[in-house]
């Protein structure tokens, strides 16, 4: 019996790479970006930088009632060089800004940034009220989801996942460094 093949275009990308069956098992037909992108979207290992009121609400995401691991969203690590997402959630004050870079800067690429809550997307209401304080994380490191909300509910902290999981699958981050490589 012959194997359906799907064409590029009837895959869609929130697919695993895993394509068709036969009787011997699973055919495995995927790039190796598509592969390490598929793996990479379903096990983030999250740092959490909260350090006001938006940090309570994620801890709420990781309660039992919401539960972010069935998301590919695993424990929270302690330590910047097992985390591949930091999740900035509060006020970032001026004193913290360099923290937060030096946090950045050591995780291991590739490395994503989510912005949760009005704080850290704008600045929120103390920024107009204090000297110290920072009008958002892009000031400071560059952001690919913002969550806005003040603070969020769990559920926008799961569709700004679920758009950052979609983010991830698109990127090119093997096929791009292997290019760079090639020109040198």
């Amino acid at each position: 019996m012959g194997i359906r093949k799907k064409k590029l275009s009837e895959i869609e990308s929130n697919d695993s790479p895993i394509i068709s069956t036969h009787e011997g098992g699973s055919i495995v037909l995927a790039n190796l970006d598509a592969m390490f992108g598929w793996a990479r979207r379903n096990s983030l290992w999250p740092l959490t930088f909260g350090t006001r009121c938006c940090a309570i609400e994620f801890m709420a995401v990781g309660a039992s009632r919401h539960d972010f691991s069935r998301f590919g969203n695993e424990v929270a690590r302690p330590s910047v060089r097992q985390a591949d997402l930091i999740i900035i959630s509060g006020t970032i004050n001026y004193k913290m800004a360099p923290v937060l870079k030096r946090l950045y800067d050591q995780m291991p690429e590739p490395k994503y940034v989510m912005a949760l809550g009005a704080c850290a997307t704008s600045g929120g209401p103390f920024y107009y009220n204090s000297y110290a304080v920072v009008k958002g994380a892009d000031h400071v490191i560059p952001v690919d989801v913002y969550i806005p909300g003040c603070p969020p509910r769990p559920e926008a902290y799961f569709y700004g996942l679920l758009q950052l999981q979609k983010k991830i699958t698109k990127d090119r981050y093997y096929t791009e460094k292997k290019l760079s490589k090639a020109k040198k």
